[in-house]
């Protein structure tokens, strides 16, 4: 079976010496979720900002076949769908189904198609109901899964959580991993909460110091690093 994503030997220093990535390997293969533990700054931010080019080092990486360069972008990232931590900086349209529609618009539909392509995927979510809704007065597990929504119009092989159960109550955790299980694609998680990786990959990745020390199952890089004894659980925020 070919792997979706294949990175080899991936490299990258910040512009102020700072060595990010140190020489990463790593396949997802499909229908696989990943999970990527880390400390903060151990390099799993840089690394999934590579997947759809926003930054890019040396190495090879290669998504469904297309190689990570300038000429491909456009290609890669209509294969890749990142899910960013604060689903607010996907949200800046004036309705909820204004925001679905805008990436299917910028790859060329028309705006009936991107319409429709909004409604499948705010249906797909379970958020029907909110597209004439603005974006801000939403919760934010409401915004969470516009947010899922946005990236599903998009129709990738491949999406990227990060972090996506911060800001969310118990309940809110729960929903929103039910809705991620019932997702076909492959998924790569970049996560702190121990029990959404439990509940969502199928093996796990461990960075330290820009560089892949760990992979295994959940359970086996859990006891291996400890990290479940040694994540700083964050305060819950005030949003709902």
């Amino acid at each position: 079976m070919d792997a979706l994503i294949d990175v080899r030997s991936l490299c990258f220093r910040y512009d102020d010496g700072t060595v990010a990535l140190d020489g990463v390997d790593f396949q997802l293969y499909p229908g696989e979720t990943v999970a990527i533990f880390g400390a903060n700054g151990s390099g799993k931010t840089t690394f999934v900002l590579h997947l759809n080019g926003l930054l890019m080092g040396g190495g090879a990486i290669t998504i469904c076949g297309n190689a990570v360069n300038k000429q491909n972008l456009s290609r890669v990232r209509e294969k890749v769908g990142v899910v960013f931590q604060d689903s607010e900086m996907q949200l800046f349209m004036p309705t909820v189904l204004e925001d679905v529609a805008f990436g299917p618009l910028n790859l060329g539909l028309s705006r009936e198609e991107a319409s429709e392509r909004a409604l499948e995927a705010l249906k797909q979510v379970g958020m029907s109901g909110c597209a004439a809704r603005a974006p801000y007065h939403l919760s934010a597990g409401e915004k969470k899964r516009v947010a899922v929504a946005g990236i599903l119009a998009m129709r990738p092989e491949i999406l990227v959580l990060d972090e996506p159960t911060t800001f969310l109550d118990p309940p809110g955790q729960r929903s929103l991993i039910e809705l991620f299980e019932s997702l076909p694609q492959a998924k790569i998680l970049v996560t702190h909460d121990v029990e959404c990786a439990r509940a969502l990959a199928h093996r796990a990745v461990f960075f330290e110091k820009g560089r892949i020390r760990g992979e295994g199952s959940v359970e086996d890089i859990v006891a291996r690093f400890n990290w479940d004894r040694t994540v700083i659980r964050r305060p819950t925020s005030s949003r709902h």
